[in-house]
């Protein structure tokens, strides 16, 4: 089934690193070839497997593993997904709601997995297209959420959004967070969004504290365009899954619509999404 894997870790981590190597180890004995990402580890660390370009390994490789926290996965789920490469997370973050193997067992579901004894799930991203003038300026792709943010003289910003070319709302806020059901528990929780299970075909609109408090977050389809035209603020940026940005100019239009490609998130056998907020929310257990 996968002939050869690649091996992401968490930068500056020498546990982390230690992990991957014995991962790299026990995959080589079960006769598989090991790529590991050059990111991740030094020449002196990775021993003999060969080093890659982290960019390049969606198209040279048929599984990715991931040790390391949601932050790892999103930078990599974006290179992944134009290659339909699926990933696997082993937690040696901090919440990881993206990675739900223990390193405790590691090993031992990481050897079903090979076997073919996996949950699959396909999640979407998100495809940003920043336009000034008519001139696309930056294009990028979100995992988690495209978030637009308020410059550093702290004023509000104000905009105005388009769904499929049709007229929605202007808001005066401090941003709008534009996320997906994977990102439903990220920024946008915190911002008041709800949680949206990952197979729900939808796309989130959650205000960051709005001057109106009549400004609710709103739900679209994924199929739909949504139009962010920023009409007025200084130093303002979009942000995209918080690990890059681009500054925007008043009447700047950002496009954004589901990309074409998901990511295959392969689970361990048993998993269960309600168990998985359960346990990482504290939410509380049923009463018997």
């Amino acid at each position: 089934m996968f002939k050869r894997v690649a091996l992401v870790a968490r930068h500056s981590k020498p546990q982390v690193v230690a992990s991957l190597i014995s991962l790299a180890d026990f995959l080589t004995t079960h006769g598989l070839t090991v790529l590991v990402d050059r990111d991740s580890v030094s020449h002196a660390d990775a021993g003999r497997y060969p080093l890659v370009d982290r960019a390049d390994l969606g198209k040279l490789a048929d599984l990715a593993i991931v040790l390391g926290g949601d932050g790892t996965m999103l930078s990599v789920a974006r290179l992944l997904a134009p290659y339909n490469t699926p990933m696997v997370g082993v937690n040696q973050g901090r919440l990881g709601f993206m990675t739900d193997i223990s390193l405790h067992e590691m090993f031992t579901t990481i050897e079903a997995i090979l076997h073919g004894e996996f949950v699959p799930e396909d999640r979407i991203l998100l495809n940003a297209s920043v336009q000034r003038d008519g001139v696309e300026v930056a294009s990028t792709l979100a995992f988690n959420d495209v978030v637009f943010s308020r410059g550093a003289t702290g004023s509000m910003i104000e905009f105005e959004i388009f769904i499929d070319k049709q007229f929605v709302y202007s808001q005066r806020s401090d941003g709008l967070i534009v996320s997906t059901p994977t990102g439903s528990t990220a920024y946008s929780l915190a911002a008041g969004g709800p949680i949206l299970h990952p197979t729900i075909p939808a796309i989130t609109l959650v205000p960051i504290c709005p001057q109106s408090l009549s400004n609710r977050p709103i739900a679209v389809n994924d199929s739909s365009l949504v139009e962010f035209v920023l009409t007025r603020g200084v130093d303002s940026r979009v942000h995209f899954d918080g690990q890059s940005h681009c500054g925007l100019q008043e009447m700047d239009r950002v496009l954004i619509r589901r990309y074409r490609n998901p990511l295959r998130i392969l689970h361990p056998v048993g998993y269960n999404y309600y168990d998985m907020l359960r346990h990482k929310l504290h939410w509380g257990e049923r009463l018997l």
